[in-house]
């Protein structure tokens, strides 16, 4: 019984992201500084959301999906996903709810995985999980996505690059670049809450040789973001990710997939042990 964890999996697990909002134009008077900001702390209020994803990350290629996850008061998520370039463009399905993650394969996972087709993690302190963390995959799954739409509050050369629509929703498009370090400066000025989000985003960056970062942030008319784009160059390849929100605020229900259906990791790795 193979137990590798699919390339598509790990790729969905660096993906997380932003704000969201439907409305009308941007206020004229605000400045470009000044209408980030007011977004980025619209996102402190944000319970669940739900956003499609598509672009590059290292070492997967491409990747699409689609994803809802609930914030509060306790963190659940469900993302479907496809990576083109790998496992022949098998779809992969991540849902994180009462402190396990579950990865889905298909028909394909069934093949490798005797017949079951989710395997689990538990996520409470066993050692999968800390291998886990250790690859910035837990930290990924459990973050608040609406951190890293924040980011651009930290460049110091954000711009008005105009009005467009997204899905139909009038926006104003800005655009800037951000290091690491401009956003550990950023972090002073933070709730504990946000700051702690924002932090996880970082390390993850930082594992991924990410240093300097290329933002493009789309606010409607309610100051929420729509839409944002992050640019960048890993250690392993280039980074370039958009993510476009649908909905928040809504109600997210994740379930337990079927008990005959999954194998557990850590009782994987007891049979090992005891053998």
């Amino acid at each position: 019984m193979k137990t590798s964890i699919p390339a598509a999996g790990l790729g969905a697990l660096l993906l997380a992201a932003g704000a969201v909002g439907c409305g009308s134009e941007q206020s004229p008077e605000m400045t470009p500084a000044a209408a980030v900001a007011k977004a980025a702390k619209n996102t402190e209020d944000i319970t669940s959301l739900q956003y499609r994803m598509k672009g590059t990350v290292p070492e997967s290629g491409r990747v699409t999906g689609e994803a809802s996850m609930r914030l509060k008061p306790t963190i659940a998520m469900s993302m479907k996903m496809q990576a083109p370039d790998q496992a022949a463009g098998e779809s992969v399905e991540i849902r994180l709810v009462d402190k396990a993650m579950y990865l889905g394969g298909g028909a394909e996972m069934a093949k490798e995985m005797d017949g079951k087709r989710w395997l689990k993690f538990d996520l409470s302190g066993s050692d999968a999980a800390k291998d886990l963390d250790q690859m910035g995959s837990t930290s990924q799954a459990e973050q608040n996505p609406a951190a890293e739409s924040t980011f651009l509050t930290g460049a110091k050369d954000v711009k008005k690059v105009g009005s467009e629509k997204v899905d139909g929703v009038e926006t104003t498009h800005y655009s800037g670049t951000v290091t690491l370090a401009d956003l550990r400066a950023s972090l002073k000025d933070s709730k504990a809450e946000t700051r702690k989000q924002r932090e996880k985003s970082i390390k993850q960056y930082e594992k991924l040789g990410v240093d300097k970062l290329t933002m493009d942030m789309w606010v409607d008319g309610e100051d929420h973001t729509k839409q944002f784009r992050m640019k960048g160059q890993a250690d392993k390849g280039p980074m370039d990710m958009t993510i476009t929100f649908l909905d928040y605020n809504k109600p997210v229900t994740v379930k337990v997939p079927p008990a005959g259906e999954v194998a557990d990791l850590g009782e994987m790795f007891k049979e090992l042990e005891q053998g």
